[in-house]
């Protein structure tokens, strides 16, 4: 527990991550394809990321919003996963306050930035329909530009205030986390305070981002559906080919997302296995799944992975 010899409430300078609750003798082989999965994930998001980077013809606004895509997925996976990883080979399941609050930090706000970005794409694929004569002069490279600075600086502004809300709380019950790293909805429970400002503050957040966004995607995809309607049936299949693949991302990112939020929110249970797994789902299995969806369903993508298979394989022939 966390309370002095004099029975008075004390500050919290580390807390207990329990990694999966009920699995621990598990643990140390279900890490083999946690880490896979981590690995894949990183090998593809980066082939994205070099694809788009060294093909001048892919340096439009859909492919770079997919780079910045791409390399928040690999930032969110890496918030999390090696210290996971520590806990399930190495039995390292003590974090110190403070990193537990920079991971948290990192967490939410690289999810807030992937978030705007998802929008960005979606106003892309409006733009790109509805308006294709102004395409080319609405996203220019420098206002992609601007887009991508604007997510990095709403996603930290939105969670600026996090850490300080966390570092005024009083811990005197367990410093023992339900999870395999630090959110602020487990860790906000083990205060022995009011914790309703942590909760409006969350709340805020969820609406003022991933609701709004989700909303203006919503929309975003409402206006295309209108638009493609009055197309060709050869037109219309072109227009959905080229939303098809952010259509997946966004049900990818938001869906576990919003499932999350909404376990923690109704699921009492401090020692219940669900919330975790659906956490560990929410930061993995997204930024695995999207260069498959990207690699499978954008041609572009798909014909340079092929050559880029095609060459590595011919330089390794003897």
């Amino acid at each position: 527990t966390m309370v002095d010899p004099s029975g008075n409430e004390s500050s919290a300078t580390y807390f207990i991550l329990i990694g999966l609750p009920g699995l621990e003798e598990a643990q140390f082989w279900l890490a083999f394809p946690l880490c896979s999965l981590y690995f894949i994930a990183v090998l593809g998001n980066l082939t994205i990321i070099y694809i788009v980077w060294t093909e001048h013809s892919l340096h439009e606004p859909m492919y770079i919003f997919l780079c910045m895509f791409s390399g928040l997925d690999v930032l969110i996976s890496t918030s999390s996963m090696p210290k996971m990883m520590a806990i399930f080979w190495f039995n390292s399941t003590t974090i110190q306050f403070d990193a537990c609050l920079l991971q948290m930090f990192a967490i939410h706000s690289l999810s807030g930035m992937e978030s705007t970005v998802l929008l960005a794409m979606a106003f892309d694929r409006y733009v790109a329909i509805c308006h294709p004569l102004r395409h080319a002069t609405v996203l220019t490279l420098p206002r992609v530009t601007k887009i991508g600075m604007a997510a990095v600086v709403r996603g930290v502004a939105l969670m600026a205030p996090l850490p300080f809300f966390i570092k005024h709380l009083p811990f005197c019950r367990s410093n023992i986390l339900s999870h395999s790293y630090c959110l602020h909805q487990d860790v906000m429970k083990l205060a022995c305070a009011d914790i309703r400002v942590n909760i409006i503050y969350g709340l805020i957040v969820i609406i003022s981002a991933i609701g709004l966004d989700s909303l203006l995607i919503s929309l975003s995809y409402l206006l295309i559906l209108k638009t493609v309607l009055g197309l060709t049936h050869e037109a219309q299949a072109k227009a959905f080919g080229t939303c098809v693949s952010h259509v997946c991302a966004v049900f990818i990112f938001y869906v576990p997302f919003i499932g999350l939020s909404m376990v923690h929110r109704f699921d009492k249970r401090h020692d219940s296995l669900l919330p975790v797994i659906m956490a560990n789902t929410y930061l993995l299995v997204p930024p695995v799944l999207n260069p498959i969806v990207y690699g499978v369903k954008t041609k572009e993508i798909r014909q340079r992975i092929l050559r880029l298979l095609h060459v590595t394989t011919h330089t390794s022939d003897p």
